[in-house]
């Protein structure tokens, strides 16, 4: 039997859809998931309500911007931001797609050639029995490696400082290098929350070796 790969994020459900955003699910998530005759830019995961997803895509017009994000809840909020009154996608956001799952599905079934992937608050899994949950771990980064350009960065940011220090840790058994420390993002609703009640978001940008 083919061994699963371990889950690492929580729940895929919240609260029940209201009527419009469970019909977009329905209807407009299927016409712009990623597909395979698609060059995609850049990649967000774990994009939450999407407020960073939608500020790449106005910011980079030309460019094919994927969202993946395995909560049905965030796909929801973003596809009610993107869409009109009539369930059109709005002009400035028909760069943007929807991988509603684990993104390792999609990174292992295709090959892509990423400029830019972000990670912006990622679940720390903070118990010690939960870290093997965490999501960037070496083989991860790896495999984020091998669907970049040779010119990509990874961008990284997360309040949770022992997560932070956990990362880094394991770079040294990865294709990748630290290239830098800082970044200007947007402040996200996640990052208002501060769950783990830290001073300020640290930041790693990683390029290949």
């Amino acid at each position: 039997m083919e061994k699963q790969e371990i889950r690492t994020f929580g729940r895929r459900h919240g609260k029940k859809l209201s009527p419009r955003k469970a019909r977009l699910v329905q209807t407009v998530l299927p016409k712009i998931t990623p597909n395979e005759s698609e060059n995609a830019d850049i990649l967000e995961i774990g994009f939450g309500a999407g407020e960073h997803v939608r500020e790449l895509a106005s910011g980079n017009p030309n460019k094919i911007i994927i969202g993946a994000e395995p909560f049905e809840n965030g796909v929801a909020a973003l596809l009610s931001r993107i869409c009109d009154e009539n369930d059109n996608i709005l002009p400035e956001y028909k760069n943007i797609r929807i991988w509603p799952d684990d993104v390792r599905l999609i990174l292992n079934q295709n090959k892509f050639s990423f400029s830019e992937i972000w990670v912006l608050h990622p679940d720390p899994w903070p118990k010690a029995r939960h870290e093997k949950r965490r999501l960037l771990n070496p083989i991860f980064l790896n495999l984020l490696s091998e669907n970049m350009a040779q010119s990509g960065k990874i961008i990284i940011g997360t309040d949770h400082w022992e997560y932070y220090d956990w990362i880094l840790s394991g770079i040294q058994d990865t294709k990748l290098v630290v290239c830098d420390f800082e970044h200007e993002t947007i402040q996200t609703r996640y990052q208002k929350k501060n769950m783990a009640h830290t001073s300020e978001t640290k930041y790693m940008i990683l390029c290949k070796k």
